[in-house]
Parts: structure tokens; C-alpha cells; sequence
């Protein structure tokens, strides 16, 4: 004991000054300790569940972040088939409507094309019988210049009905 005592007179230490300096110590120790390391602590406390709370938001959020982004892709992929689907219906629904007029567009061509044969017919049976009235009027002139007289209805009726049968054979 004596080398602790002499160790600590050798640096100055008076112990009735130590005692009372580590009693004052331990007072003022206790006293923050209850008042202001209470208080301190609590607020530390505080501020790491804060922290904590924090984190744990961080982390929720993030979790918000990739759930709202895999929601987007979904929307997205389903945006992009409905208007894949709608070009391909759009098409189809061309394509129908082309071939319909095309149906349509054919059918009008071969009326007009009926419709121009009927007519074509109907001039050609027109001419027809225009010529064969001018042959009929030509033949009984040159039959009456011929024979020199007035042809009466009765022959004028027979020579129609022997050129008109010439002509038809």
C-alpha cells in the first residue's frame, strides 16, 4: 500500500481533496444522470425510432415504387394489345368493307355491262328493221318503175312478205 501511496503523492494527489472531489462527482453524476441524461437519452431514443420509422417508410415505399411500376408494365402491355387488337379489327373490318365494294363495284360493272348488250340488241334489231323497211320501200319503188304501174296494196303487201322472207333466209 505504501507504493500506492507513494505513487500517488509522487503525482500530487491529496487524498482528503480526491475523496471530496470523487463525492462531488458522483453527485453531480446522479443529478444529470436523473435531469439531463434522462432527457438526453429519451431524445436520442426518440430520434433512432424516428430513424427507424423512417427506414421502414423508405422501405415501403419502395416496395409502393416497384409494385406501381410493375402495375405500369401491366398497363402498358395490356395498352399495347387492345391497340394491337384494334389495328387488327380495323384491317379486317377494311379488308371486309374492300371486298364488299369490290363485290359491289363487279356486280354494277356487269348491269352496265348487260344493260349496254340489251341495248346494243335493241339498236341492232332497230337498224335491222330500218334497213329492211328501206330495202322493202327500195324494192317496191324499182318493182313499180319496172312494171310501170301503180302497185296496189295487195301486191304491195305480197312483195313485202316475199322480200321479207328473202331477207330472213
Amino acid at each position: 500500500m505504501k507504493v500506492l501511496t507513494d505513487l500517488f503523492e509522487s503525482f500530487g494527489v491529496d487524498w482528503p481533496k480526491f475523496i471530496a472531489q470523487t463525492i462531488l462527482f458522483l453527485i453531480v453524476y446522479l443529478i444529470l444522470r436523473r435531469f439531463a441524461f434522462a432527457s438526453v437519452i429519451s431524445i436520442l431514443e426518440e430520434r433512432r425510432r424516428r430513424i427507424e420509422e423512417s427506414q421502414l417508410n423508405a422501405e415501403k415505399i419502395k416496395q409502393q415504387l416497384i409494385e406501381a411500376e410493375l402495375r405500369y408494365e401491366e398497363i402498358i402491355r395490356k395498352a399495347n394489345h387492345n391497340a394491337k387488337k384494334m389495328i387488327d379489327e380495323a384491317h379486317t373490318a377494311a379488308e371486309a368493307f374492300l371486298t364488299k365494294e369490290t363485290q359491289h363495284a363487279i356486280k354494277d360493272a356487269e348491269n352496265i355491262i348487260a344493260r349496254a348488250k340489251e341495248v346494243t340488241l335493241l339498236e341492232r334489231q332497230h337498224m335491222i328493221d330500218e334497213v329492211k323497211n328501206e330495202m322493202l320501200d327500195l324494192v317496191l319503188q324499182t318493182t313499180s318503175k319496172v312494171v310501170g304501174k301503180m302497185i296496189t296494196p295487195e301486191d304491195q303487201q305480197r312483195l313485202t312478205q316475199e322480200t321479207t322472207a328473202a331477207l330472213a333466209a
